[in-house]
């Protein structure tokens, strides 16, 4: 289920969670840049089309816990697009004794005006399955209560480039192709930054990795003076 570099020590420790029919091959070059920095890593794959949130953060629960419990330091989380949702879902329930910072990249906090205009459509509901369905803009009663507001350190990376031309005309500018900018705003985060960057490669943008870094280490992202 996961890729790690486990082993209990002192060192900080960062859980990351890829995005929706994404895996953890997606975040490799963001992993080995955080082990560089010193960061130990948990980089999970999870089943992340067949099951709602709610589900999903009870899958990854036995090895995150497992995780946190070796190590002796804080424990973060960097997440790409439906992956911070998970992440908020998960710390809401299973909140580690020693949580650090969160990084969010290109998460549709505010819901996807694309899963608004595609949700009711056989294809999109088999591909995407039953959080595909938790995107939308309009959440119901039960998806809000699972995403509370957080109360933890929150830097959010929002792309500002589409490589994607049909699913741009559905989001306002300016927008990653597929999360408008707008949308991965939260109540209460603490700091937000735009990269310029389609949404499948904010994992791995060169800018992205060091404001990822930057957030974790001081709990700001970085800006030209």
């Amino acid at each position: 289920m996961s890729e790690r570099r486990p082993a209990a020590s002192a060192s900080d420790g960062v859980v990351l969670l890829h995005g929706i029919s994404r895996t953890a091959r997606s975040f490799r070059r963001m992993e080995l840049a955080l082990q560089a920095t010193g960061f130990a890593t948990l980089n999970l794959d999870y089943d992340s089309r067949r099951k709602p949130l709610d589900a999903l953060a009870e899958d990854i629960h036995p090895e995150v816990d497992r995780f946190a419990n070796g190590r002796g330091g804080a424990v973060h989380f960097v997440c790409h697009s439906m992956g911070g949702l998970l992440a908020r879902v998960y710390l809401a329930r299973h909140r580690p004794p020693r949580l650090g910072r969160v990084v969010m990249l290109g998460t549709p906090n505010g819901g996807s005006e694309i899963a608004d205009r595609l949700k009711d459509f056989s294809a999109y509901r088999a591909f995407f399955g039953p959080a595909g369905q938790q995107l939308g803009t309009l959440r119901d009663a039960a998806t809000a209560a699972l995403l509370p507001r957080p109360d933890y350190p929150l830097g959010i990376i929002a792309g500002s480039r589409s490589i994607y031309p049909i699913t741009s005309i559905m989001l306002p500018r300016p927008h990653d192709g597929r999360v408008s900018v707008a949308n991965t705003k939260l109540d209460g985060m603490a700091d937000h930054i735009v990269i310029r960057s389609s949404h499948p490669w904010l994992v791995r943008n060169k800018d992205a990795i060091a404001q990822t870094i930057a957030f974790l280490r001081e709990g700001k992202f970085r800006r030209a003076d």
